[in-house]
C-alpha cells in the first residue's frame, strides 16, 4: 500500500514539489472513493476540500432552472477539481458527480489554508498551479461558448463599425 505521499508526488498537479512540502501538504491529505451517481461536491454547498482525480471521470455541473444539471466539463486522472475552499465565502461553484468509480485524494481546505499562511513560499507555489488551471479552464470555456455562439462559417465573420 502506498503512502500519501507518494500519492500527492505521482499526481500531475503537484509534479516538482519537494518532498518536504509534499510531506508537509499530506497531514490535509486522505483516500477517497466514489462509486458512479455519487457527488465529491455539491453547488452553494460548503466548499471544504480540494479533489486529485486519480482515476475515473468526474462531471463538472450545473443546475439549470427548467432543464436540470447541464454538463460543463468531464475531469479524468489527473485533473483536479475545486478551487471554492480558497476564498470566501467558501461555496462551492459546481456540482462534481462521479460518471464512473473514482479514485482521488481529497485535501481539506481549511487544513491547506492554514498551512499557506504558515509556510508562504508553499502557498505563492500553489497558487501559482491553480492559477494555471483556471486558466486553461476559461480558454476551455471561451472556446466552448465561440462554438455555440459563433458565426457558421458560410455566414462570415462580423466585423466592428468603423
Amino acid at each position: 500500500m502506498k503512502v500519501v505521499t507518494t500519492l500527492l508526488k505521482e499526481h500531475p498537479f503537484f509534479t516538482g514539489l519537494a518532498d518536504k512540502d509534499l510531506a508537509f501538504l499530506s497531514g490535509c491529505t486522505s483516500n477517497s472513493h466514489y462509486k458512479e451517481g455519487e457527488y465529491l461536491a455539491r453547488e452553494n454547498t460548503p466548499a471544504n476540500h480540494f479533489f486529485l482525480i486519480r482515476s475515473g471521470r468526474v462531471a463538472v455541473e450545473t443546475f439549470v432552472p427548467n432543464y436540470g444539471p447541464l454538463c460543463l466539463m468531464t475531469l479524468h486522472g489527473g485533473d483536479i477539481f475545486g478551487w471554492s475552499w480558497l476564498y470566501p465565502p467558501y461555496l462551492s461553484a459546481f456540482d462534481a458527480r462521479a460518471l464512473t468509480s473514482v479514485r482521488s485524494l481529497k485535501l481539506g481546505g481549511q487544513c491547506l489554508r492554514d498551512k499557506c499562511e504558515k509556510e508562504p513560499r508553499l502557498g505563492f507555489e500553489l497558487m501559482k498551479r491553480f492559477t494555471k488551471v483556471a486558466t486553461e479552464r476559461l480558454q476551455a470555456a471561451r472556446i466552448q461558448l465561440l462554438d455555440l455562439y459563433g458565426p457558421h462559417p458560410s455566414q462570415g465573420i462580423p466585423r466592428c463599425d468603423p
